[in-house]
């Protein structure tokens, strides 16, 4: 590509905004919901025809279109050079059930209309330029999350993912044959030269700051937990309150702690209770069991380890005060990431290109990019949702945030692809 009749030599946005939002609001019409959200499980009906369109998309674009076994679809714009790896993008278009239109599927149809643009633009890049759809990213019907990525970096083995199954019953392998999309690529052995993911933030703080473009610098580490306390059901009258044993005192107080050790590891500390059952649920019995969850992250490894230290401490107390006993079992584990400085550069780069407001910032969420950064370098754009919510069937953002991610992708992706 001649620099001296670049476009790129311009702070021009170069991308087609309203192309990329009608892309995006045609996509949200399978699954819609009368909230204006969007429901489509992963490997659904609705997923297949969502698929369908991305790759009818895709191949009008002029692209090379593959799928693995694990039913990733890969939309590949070649290179002048074949032999470079491809500079990669890409997020996923399944949904939770109450899902919005844009947590992950602006990934997807950014990295479709940086394709388009190069297609209008007429220009060619050294690199292959590659749009990834990554199968179940969500992990809201088939567990574990970020799944079809997980499997292409070798953190997921691929049979025992086929044999997964919902609540129904019903198998991965199984339903990616049904849908058409079990593919014949291997899912290993794929040469990653760059990726960048777009996404939008999922987090209030772009739009507090007045940014329009989060450089992600990394995500942060992330320990899981499920905890069950134990103590003894007893009538509520006649047992006396020093003689009880009240699992849900315990939780109250792990609850606390939790809190109280996540704001006191500030900054890039969360904590969060997500769930809490207890038994027998009655109103006149003291609860003699409660199973929880504790989440905790943080963006540096030995302080989210000392996050977990303290909650330990914290449980043994709780027991000791209350009559309780614990099993505290560790259901995840993601170490802290940081992307490649390179990729970070190029989208603080594009940004400051572009004239557009940015702020550097941590990804408090899992993404795909976390596991493609082990194969290659990668990084992140983010852009701002309306008050931060995501995950939500009322989860907002503007076409012009949206254009101007999408033009800090493209930027990005044509300075890591030559």
């Amino acid at each position: 590509m001649s620099t001296a009749t670049s476009p790129f030599n311009t702070s021009a946005p170069l991308i087609n905004t309203q192309r990329l939002w009608q892309s995006l609001m045609d996509l949200a019409q399978l699954g819609a919901t009368v909230k204006g959200g969007v429901c489509r499980l992963a490997l659904t009906d609705l997923d297949r025809q969502a698929r369908d369109l991305f790759v009818q998309w895709c191949t009008e674009a002029g692209c090379e279109v593959s799928v693995d076994a694990i039913g990733n679809i890969f939309a590949r714009r070649p290179g002048s050079d074949p032999q470079r790896a491809p500079v990669m993008t890409g997020s996923h278009i399944d949904t939770q059930p109450t899902g919005g239109k844009f947590d992950g599927c602006f990934g997807v149809l950014a990295g479709l209309e940086v394709i388009r643009t190069l297609n209008d633009l007429d220009l060619d890049t050294a690199a292959p330029i590659e749009v990834v759809v990554w199968t179940n990213e969500e992990g809201s019907r088939f567990p574990p999350c970020m799944m079809g990525s997980g499997v292409f970096a070798g953190k997921f083995d691929l049979a025992e993912t086929l044999a997964k199954r919902d609540e129904q019953g019903l198998g991965v392998g199984d339903e990616l044959q049904r849908i058409g999309y079990a593919g014949p690529r291997p899912v290993l052995g794929h040469a990653v030269g760059a990726y960048f993911e777009a996404h939008i933030e999922q987090g209030p703080i772009l739009e507090d700051q007045r940014k329009t473009i989060g450089v992600v610098m990394g995500c942060l580490g992330q320990k899981w937990f499920d905890l069950t306390l134990s103590g003894v059901e007893a009538h509520a009258g006649p047992t006396p309150m020093s003689l009880r044993k009240d699992a849900l005192v315990g939780a109250a107080h792990v609850v606390t702690a939790v809190n109280r050790i996540a704001n006191a590891s500030q900054p890039h500390a969360c904590g969060t209770v997500g769930c809490l059952n207890l038994h027998p649920g009655s109103r006149n019995v003291i609860p003699g069991e409660v199973k929880m969850t504790i989440d905790f992250r943080h963006l540096h490894s030995d302080k989210l380890q000392a996050m977990v230290d303290e909650l330990r401490q914290a449980i043994d107390e709780t027991c000791a005060q209350n009559g309780l006993t614990c099993v505290l079992t560790p259901t995840a584990d993601f170490p802290p990431l940081d992307f490649a400085p390179e990729c970070v550069d190029a989208v603080r780069d594009a940004a400051a290109q572009l004239g557009l407001s940015h702020m550097d910032i941590v990804s408090g969420a899992g993404h795909d990019a976390i596991f493609i950064a082990e194969l290659g370098p990668a990084g992140m754009i983010f852009v701002p949702c309306e008050g931060g919510i995501s995950h939500n069937e009322i989860e907002n953002a503007t076409p012009e945030d949206l254009g101007a991610g999408c033009a800090v992708l493209l930027r990005a992706m044509v300075s890591a692809a030559g």
